[in-house]
């Protein structure tokens, strides 16, 4: 019996969610716009070039970019 109650908040939650995030995120009705710099593939890719050509001193080389790669440490193939 409990158990639709909490399948159908869950729905509803994420619905109520959704239509919030498209509302304030999507349609802007706060204002603003979103920066180039998300908006932009080739701002974002020479950003990542930069990222990854950042000398490192101490420590194995990893992937600068914890979003997109979630730094795991690079190996070269000659170390596997």
């Amino acid at each position: 019996m409990a158990t639709k109650y909490i399948v159908g908040s869950l729905i509803g939650s994420c619905a109520l969610a959704y239509a919030f995030d498209q509302i304030i995120a999507e349609k802007k009705i706060f204002g603003g716009t979103t920066p180039k710099t998300v908006s932009d593939k080739e701002w974002w890719e020479e950003t990542d070039k930069k990222f990854q050509a950042w000398p490192r001193v101490a420590g194995p080389p990893v992937v600068m970019n914890p979003i997109s790669r979630q730094n795991f440490i690079v190996k070269s193939s000659t170390e596997a």
